[in-house]
């Protein structure tokens, strides 16, 4: 005869009555100590965000001066874009004279730009701007026609009376941009 083999499972071996169950660590109260250094590593990495942020990504500058008018008045605050190419017809901030200025591309590196009796033109073509004021070359420290340099754009002010701009300061190198405006604030007169 053959014996029959036991395949039921066995049952779990029971725990030792007198053994206790495991006490949980318990968790140390925070101090005041604690909270201090908690609260100080979040605000040096919310200022090490916000100093990447503007040195990197976006500029915060206010407008003294009209020379943008009437998109951009005196006393806006501006905000703008630095990542990214500028392209023309485009609003942006430069640097010129230790200040930042603000204006309109007109043309990039390469182009040639002419202003007769109150004309713009680029390339031999006329240019279609929303800017209600004419565009004249009186007083301009420039020749025209001017063939913009390489890594350069041709600024003109909005406010096109206004001739320190382009006019004057030739073309404005890519490295003096400090980004197309993305947003305004208005301060005054609202």
């Amino acid at each position: 005869m053959s014996e029959a083999v036991d395949t039921a499972p066995k049952p779990a071996s029971d725990p030792k009555p007198d053994a206790k169950p495991k006490a949980k660590a318990k968790k140390r109260k925070k101090t005041s100590v604690d909270y201090a250094i908690e609260f100080a590593i979040k605000v040096a990495v919310t200022v090490a965000v916000v100093a990447v942020l503007l040195i990197f990504i976006v500029g915060v500058h206010v407008n003294h001066g009209n020379s943008s008018y009437p998109m951009i008045k005196d006393g806006d605050l501006v905000i703008t874009y630095k990542l990214g190419g500028v392209n023309e017809g485009e609003e942006i901030a430069y640097k010129a004279d230790g200040e930042i200025r603000f204006g309109r591309i007109v043309a990039k590196a390469g182009d040639v730009v002419d202003i007769t009796e109150s004309y713009l033109t680029v390339n031999g073509y006329g240019i279609t701007e929303d800017v209600v004021y004419p565009t004249t070359s009186e007083g301009a420290k420039i020749t025209f026609p001017f063939t913009v340099p390489a890594d350069s754009v041709f600024v003109l002010n909005d406010f096109r009376a206004d001739i320190n701009d382009s006019r004057s300061l030739g073309g404005i190198p890519l490295s003096d941009c400090e980004g197309k405006v993305v947003l305004l604030l208005r301060r005054r007169g609202i």
